[in-house]
């Protein structure tokens, strides 16, 4: 095991835009030599999770930094009411010296002036040392979380039924738009608001967010990432939150969402569509799987608070991984 740093030696800052190449850097070298890949510092492909987070919202990530260099960082995001964090990652030369631990102090903070009143993270289902981790934060697991998949296939064209996207809206009419994606989620899970990421998208031209109506009402929404610089990469379109008003039209409207996407997919030349989804959420799984989704791999949902806390249970149409 390795010798804990001096405390006084590793500096807790915000992370700054000229850390974010090495911050990129670190995370893929991370994540590629936990999973044992052959070349640890090409994981992800050409996907963008650093700055594409810190453009989101600069004062939401924090460095790690011992010896004047960036050992590590964590990004928090707030989605109102729920918050959730990473990736945290740790230079693997700095592994079990403290540094995690360290990065979450600052960052539970940020949820406690936030006023985030339920907070969760994904991690690996199979790695005590992370579970152990987080617990110390007051995270527990809960519920498998499955990163799913599908090849696009051809489909139609155009969809059969009302669909815009917010990148068509004039930007004198989208904050209209977005107080109606914040009452749907609202409606779903008190506070719940994904502006930050619908606006982050369309700021950082990183894809889109897919809105599917029933009359003048919003029914539901995705925001999508699609192609390289994105959370997404190259040949990929990835729903990163989606969400569905409950009642009686629920399914039929999850089922109008992900063929929205697919199209939109399709027309930005992307091979493959992602989505990840709790598998408490066990409507919204069997419907997605019914359609040609397929686990690429998965992990585990921690939690802060009881079960019924959060928005990760059966009846409710909610496509997230927190990742």
């Amino acid at each position: 095991m390795a010798t804990p740093l001096p405390r006084a030696e590793v500096i807790i800052r915000p992370l700054v835009e000229t850390d974010l190449a090495e911050a990129d850097r670190i995370c893929r070298l991370a994540f590629g030599t936990f999973l044992n890949l052959p070349e640890p510092a090409r994981s992800g492909g050409d996907n963008d999770f650093a700055t594409t987070r810190w453009k989101a919202d600069p004062f939401a990530a924090f460095a790690a930094e011992y010896d004047g260099k960036l050992v590590g960082s964590n990004f928090a995001t707030s989605w109102g009411s729920f918050g959730f964090f990473g990736p945290l990652t740790i230079h693997p030369e700095y592994w079990d010296r403290g540094i995690a631990q360290q990065l979450l102090v600052p960052t539970m903070e940020l949820f406690r002036r936030w006023g985030c009143r339920h907070l969760g993270l994904y991690t690996f289902a199979h790695s005590p040392k992370h579970l152990a981790l987080y617990q110390k934060f007051g995270f527990w697991p809960r519920d498998l979380v499955a990163a799913m998949a599908k090849d696009m296939v051809d489909g139609r064209a155009e969809p059969d039924f009302s669909v815009s996207r917010f990148l068509e809206v004039k930007p004198g009419d989208r904050e209209s738009i977005l107080q109606s994606c914040r009452e749907l989620t609202s409606s779903i899970f008190e506070g719940l608001d994904v502006s930050r990421e619908i606006r982050a998208v369309a700021d950082q031209n990183l894809g889109d967010t897919i809105l599917v109506w029933e009359g003048a009402s919003l029914a539901a929404l995705a925001v999508c990432h699609t192609g390289p610089g994105t959370e997404a990469g190259s040949g990929i379109c990835y729903l990163k939150f989606a969400a569905v008003r409950s009642g009686p039209y629920v399914s039929r409207n999850f089922s109008r969402l992900l063929e929205a996407c697919e199209v939109y997919g399709r027309e930005r030349g992307a091979a493959k569509i992602r989505a990840g989804v709790n598998v408490a959420r066990r409507e919204a799984f069997r419907e997605i799987y019914a359609r040609g989704y397929r686990t690429e791999f998965q992990g585990v949902a921690m939690e802060t608070g009881d079960a019924s806390s959060g928005y990760n249970r059966a009846g409710l149409y909610i496509l997230d991984d927190w990742r």
